[in-house]
């Protein structure tokens, strides 16, 4: 063990806590039992199978109101180990739930078995016939997909507002559309084909011209059985009447009984079951899909009502006008959503029966959207609309920020209500369809049935389609509470029935909430149907029983569960997992929402339980060293909770009063501490370059095993030199800004050019040529942007640095009278942002007399313009570092790239590398991991320049593909120089 190994128990919650009813209980706490872990080891090898109590819990959770621990968690890499899972199953009798990005709102994506992980290696998009088809693998999220197909002016169809987080292989299984999908552009209408696995094993791809001949011969029963239900069905004139009416609106509660009169063969009949399914019939392990245009002309409004019934008569005028998506928002939904960044403030005193409707059309040319705004205008002036506040328009615009403001509201529908839920309660989200002509009377109705019972109204709906979502809150762990909302279900269902003969799931599939309903919309002859279809594909029980047909009629009561009170930051989440994609740790250990229904476990257990200690054993690794601490999970979460900020408060928890004071000593002393560091990097530069990189390895290995892994980096090839002791001389007079060199640029040299010139050169050299000079200070040595201190929770030397930096900025800048340039974009942050928390109140206020600014925004907006390029460049890739994006600067880097560069290419998959700092030194595999895909999209083709705008993140992106990342000012210097020079 190492010398300074930190304290698990530093981490145990330290509240007084009562066990929640549903808390892991102390048999599970040793993970999976025997033999089922050692036998699936054998079948597929140690590193697919998870098996710790700690990964049975982080898989336990969805964004549903349900929880269900596995017995196991598996992680397959093909389709022959699917298969293996199945077939192993199937010998052994058990039960297999297959998860992807358990986006999932009923409990879709938990099993109380085998649980198989289907995101992590089941990832890619390829784009067909000029992007008209495209085929996608099932761990692909919409957003992703839509990236690449945007280049070619296409979209897929459905688009939920999850499509962040969501895949492609979970909106296909559950049928989910969207704002604009409707009935026409869902996965049901836009799918070209599909591969699938069945129960059994067998493999199939509905768009081989041999797929009928070859499921005849392996599945002749399962053939015979589905050719028999269509027969059935047809004979029923009745019934296929009813089935054709039920699917005028949106519905995704139980089978697609149409897929029965809409395919000929077995093929076409479950290529059509498939979709919706939710996973009960097979595993989707690719889609094709038929895309659809993206037409670039957008117009929008959002138009503010006096009451919900006021705006859903206004729906049906817009959708005769055109709009492909009208979307619905009570006043309790756009309360809440001024917690979502960018909402105005003043929404927050709307009048609770204020509504709004967000209105847009889409078009691919000028006079199309002319047009279209013509018939909005129409449409307006037989409207009654308010002004409820200051900052309302009710106006169109074309506006591309004031639009994505507009739907970042109402994207945040779910968690934005959810997170201002009142703390330690569950969250319900259901979804339903009436006949469009019939929405404002269901919206009066579920008001009254919602307030009848007792629950807070939010409802919020894809109104053009009738379709509306609400949310309930209720106390999971008070058994009054529980049949509050069995009560409200109860009369919810029979007024969706019997009084609008609507669809109790629209979107979000039947789930373990509806499946005890299903009969009482689709009645006993086509509910018997739908449990004979899957004993026909599934006659064993193999795939995620209970999840659309159960005979309990309490079923939707079941593993219900609670929500612990855990840390301020984190406290406001509901495990949606929107955050999970951008976390540079997703396929390593644990993700943002993992980590928080880790610690909520904790909380749920009794002081001292062997479940808590198994926890607390991996929770150091796997939640708080892993972590990056790039709070990019706070820019995904629509209600901004920052888990980076949770982890390094854990990391200020585990460090030894020693520890804090050894950090606070070296902030004092950091201009030797800074200086040292450059000496050590020359060294050990100078050592790798007779050949030694493989002893400073082995050293600094060594190290780590007897000291700390997160105390200790290793040694990188990758490493530059050291950057020189004596920076540009500037002159303060006729100076336009203060530039600030960060210490990794006073420490680290930059990348070997052909030019040989440093970023600090590049900065002064550009500065001067645009007629606008930078000064350096001469006293800058020895300060930082606190980031070092911050990132890993030394508080102490966090405080001592940020006050200092501050100090020092306001006077070279003359109290504000000359902005700040910043050359690392994490050191901008750092000063802009992060250290104000951690300064005086006589230094906050010096603080905002500064304006801070990164040297790359500093570059585009002032310098740019007065530059001439005289030497171009082919290509060039770049890396947009997360702190540009919490900076909003992402724009400017692609801008300064473009002005000297032919094509410039963002990959797809640009993420956070994970470098942070060392952190990329002390856990190289989280760096390893987290540039994993975005170096594969890289490399797929040779670029001239590879650029960002931080030394350490060109590091790790060096580490990554191979390729010299070097700063794009470097660049921009290089090609804005005079001829001759």
């Amino acid at each position: 063990m190492p010398l300074l190994e930190p304290d698990p128990e530093a981490l145990r919650p330290g509240t007084a806590r009562t066990p929640a009813p549903d808390r892991v209980t102390d048999g599970s706490a040793a993970g999976t039992p025997e033999p089922l872990r050692s036998e699936l080891t054998a079948l597929l090898g140690a590193d697919k199978v998870l098996w710790k109590i700690s990964d049975l819990v982080r898989y336990a959770s969805d964004a549903s109101p349900y929880r269900f621990l596995p017995r196991v968690v598996l992680v397959p890499e093909d389709l022959d180990d699917v298969s293996a899972i199945l077939s192993y199953a199937h010998g052994k009798g058990r039960e297999v739930v297959f998860r992807a990005a358990g986006t999932s709102l009923n409990g879709q994506a938990q099993g109380e078995d085998i649980l198989v992980d289907v995101r992590r290696h089941w990832t890619g998009v390829e784009v067909l016939d000029d992007g008209a088809r495209a085929r996608i693998r099932p761990g692909t999220t919409v957003l992703r997909a839509n990236a690449t197909l945007a280049r070619y002016g296409r979209l897929l169809g459905p688009d939920p507002a999850s499509a962040i987080a969501c895949t492609v292989g979970g909106v296909v299984a559950n049928n989910a559309s969207g704002m604009t999908a409707g009935t026409t552009r869902n996965s049901y209408r836009t799918l070209t084909s599909l591969t699938f696995v069945l129960p059994s094993g067998t493999v199939v791809d509905t768009a081989d011209p041999a797929a009928a001949e070859a499921l005849a011969h392996a599945e002749p029963q399962l053939c015979a059985g589905l050719l028999e239900l269509k027969a059935e069905i047809e004979a029923d004139e009745e019934l296929t009447a009813r089935i054709r009416t039920k699917y005028a609106i949106k519905n995704t509660n139980g089978y697609r009984l149409d897929a029965f009169l809409d395919g000929s063969t077995p093929v076409q009949i479950l290529r059509g079951l498939m979709v919706g399914s939710e996973g009960t019939f097979g595993f989707i392990s690719e889609t094709v899909f038929d895309t659809l245009p993206l037409d670039r002309r957008i117009t929008s409004a959002l138009l503010f009502f006096p009451s919900l019934t006021a705006a859903a008569a206004a729906v049906p005028r817009f959708n005769e006008a055109g709009a492909i998506a009208v979307e619905l928002m009570d006043g309790n939904t756009l309360r809440a959503s001024v917690s979502v960044q960018g909402v105005p403030a003043d929404w927050a005193a709307l009048p609770r029966e204020t509504a709004a409707l967000l209105v847009e059309f889409r078009a691919p040319d000028e006079a199309g959207q002319e047009a279209f705004e013509e018939a909005a205008a129409e449409v307006m002036r037989g409207l009654d609309l308010v002004v409820p506040a200051a900052s309302v328009t009710n106006t169109f615009t074309r506006d591309a920020g004031t639009i994505a403001g507009y739907w970042k509201a109402r994207k945040a529908f779910v968690t934005a209500v959810g997170g201002s839920r009142p703390s330690g309660t569950t969250l319900i989200t259901e979804d339903f369809a009436v006949p469009p002509d019939r929405l404002a009377d269901a919206c009066e109705a579920l008001l009254e049935l919602q307030s009848r019972h007792g629950f807070d109204a939010a409802v919020a709906g894809h109104a053009a389609h009738g379709n509306l979502h609400f949310l309930l809150a209720f106390d999971a762990a008070r058994p009054d509470d529980v049949e509050r909302y069995d009560a409200f279900m109860q009369e919810f269902c029979a007024l969706v029935v019997d009084r609008f003969d609507g669809s109790l799931k629209a979107e979000h599939a039947t789930g373990r909430n509806i499946a005890p309903f299903l009969e009482r919309e689709w009645g006993p002859r086509a509910t018997e149907l739908m449990w004979r279809t899957k004993q026909v594909i599934d006659p064993e029980g193999v795939l995620a029983p209970r999840i659309v047909l159960d005979r309990d009629p309490r079923a939707h009561l079941r593993g219900l569960k609670t929500i612990p009170k855990v840390e301020a930051v984190a406290d406001p989440c509901i495990e949606c997992g929107f955050c999970e994609p951008t976390c540079p740790s997703e396929d390593l250990t644990t993700t943002p929402r993992q980590r928080i229904v880790l610690r909520r476990e904790m909380m749920r257990q009794t002081d001292g339980s062997p479940v808590e200690a198994g926890l607390l054993d991996a929770y150091g690794y796997d939640a708080v060293d892993t972590c990056a601490g790039d709070s990019t999970c706070k820019l995904a979460c629509p209600v901004g909770i920052d888990t980076g900020a949770m982890m390094k408060g854990f990391r200020h928890l585990r460090h030894t009063p020693r520890e804090e004071r050894i950090a606070a000593l070296t902030a004092k002393n950091f201009r030797v501490v800074e200086a040292s560091a450059r000496l050590a990097v020359a060294a050990g530069n100078a050592i790798g370059e007779r050949g030694g990189d493989r002893l400073l390895e082995s050293v600094t290995r060594l190290a780590r095993r007897a000291v700390r892994p997160d105390l200790v980096p290793e040694w990188l090839p990758q490493l530059p030199g050291a950057a020189a002791r004596e920076l540009p001389r500037t002159a303060r007079v006729g100076a336009s800004a203060v530039y600030y060199p960060a210490c990794v640029n006073r420490i680290f040299a930059g990348p070997d050019s052909p030019a040989g010139t440093s970023l600090a050169e590049a900065v002064v050299a550009v500065s001067e040529r645009a007629g606008k000079p930078v000064w350096i200070p001469e006293d800058v040595a020895g300060t930082c942007c606190a980031t070092i201190w911050h990132s890993k929770g030394y508080d102490a030397g966090n405080r001592i640095m940020a006050n200092r930096i501050v100090e020092a900025a306001w006077g070279w800048t003359a109290g504000g009278a000359l902005p700040l340039v910043v050359d690392a974009s994490s050191c901008t942050l750092g000063i802009a942002e992060e250290v104000v928390p951690y300064l005086t109140e006589d230094n906050r206020a010096l603080h905002r007399e500064l304006t801070v600014v990164d040297s790359l925004v500093w570059a585009a907006d002032e310098l740019l313009p007065e530059l001439t390029v005289s030497a171009r460049t082919g290509s060039a890739v770049v890396h947009p570092t997360c702190s540009m994006e919490h900076l909003g600067d992402t724009e400017q880097l692609r801008v300064l790239a473009e002005a000297f560069a032919d094509e410039v290419t963002v990959p797809d998959d640009a993420g956070c590398c994970a470098f942070a700092g060392d952190r990329g030194m002390l856990h190289k595999e989280l760096t390893d991991t987290a540039t994993e895909k975005e170096a594969a999209e890289v490399n797929s083709r040779t670029y001239d320049a590879y650029l960002s705008a931080n030394r350490m993140c060109e590091i790790g992106m060096e580490r990554a593909t191979g390729h010299p990342y070097r700063s794009a000012l470097i660049e921009l210097e290089r090609a804005t120089r005079p001829p001759g020079r």
